[in-house]
């Protein structure tokens, strides 16, 4: 049964919980359909509202960059990192609607490769600016933005090894069993990873650079990044997150 054809309740009825149920709305609804093409799944729902924001969000930091002189060991920097940010948002909105083995499985090769990629951005657009530290002397932390982003690309690294292994080497969990009672922690830590590259942004902002040189507002990077969150996390499926909502639902 596709989740087109799932019975709504009446008045009086329960609602069992299903793992197609998102945080908000009902059962079915933002779940990739069997015979949807999985391009699908990064428009589906609300998912266009974090396709917006993405958008909105390079525009901001990209328009900024591009009408004031480059540098050479500084402007890749911004560039490489907010590509990243966008390809990890299109990771998560690929995989989160899908129930089925198959689409599932396809969800998940797309969604390594992927992380792949904003892995190899992150890695580069940190190298270029800590190139720029050592070559002026600069200091390496001296803004929330450091902090920040050295943290949340220390978890991003722990999520990449810790999903790959889940996936591709269960053995090393104990088995696919238990290997697959795993994901929910992989799926919680990613939100979480998610929310501290958007902070990681928003205190980019807030840097000497970006406010003195390049003219950023703090309101739109975070108009921006508010519409990325209600984009996605209304998406989230609760039994894939192992919520389990009360047997009983009165509508």
């Amino acid at each position: 049964m596709s989740s087109a054809e799932l019975p709504r309740p009446t008045e009086g009825e329960a609602l069992a919980p299903t793992e197609s149920e998102p945080l908000l709305g009902r059962p079915g609804d933002a779940t990739q359909k069997p015979d949807a093409p999985m391009i699908n799944n990064l428009f589906l729902g609300t998912a266009w509202l974090s396709q917006l924001g993405a958008l909105l969000l390079l525009a901001i930091i990209w328009s900024s960059l591009f009408t004031h002189p480059t540098l050479a060991l500084v402007t890749p920097h911004p560039i490489l990192q907010s590509l990243g940010v966008f390809t990890v948002l299109q990771a998560i909105l690929l995989l989160q609607p899908t129930t089925t083995p198959r689409a599932k499985l396809v969800g998940q090769r797309a969604h390594a490769l992927l992380h792949l990629l904003s892995f190899a951005l992150f890695v580069a657009g940190a190298t270029v600016i800590q190139v720029n530290k050592h070559v002026n002397h600069l200091p390496h932390f001296h803004s929330a933005h450091a902090y920040l982003g050295v943290g949340t690309l220390g978890l991003m690294l722990v999520q990449y090894g810790f999903g790959f292994t889940i996936w591709a080497v269960p053995g090393l969990w104990g088995g696919e069993e238990a290997a697959r009672g795993m994901w929910k922690y992989h799926r919680i830590v990613g939100y979480a990873a998610l929310v501290l590259l958007l902070a990681t942004v928003a205190a980019a902002a807030e840097t000497d650079y970006s406010k003195g040189v390049l003219g950023l507002r703090l309101w739109a990077v975070l108009l921006a990044e508010a519409l990325i969150v209600v984009g996605v996390f209304p998406r989230v499926h609760l039994r894939k997150l192992g919520v389990q909502r009360d047997q009983q639902v009165r509508i």
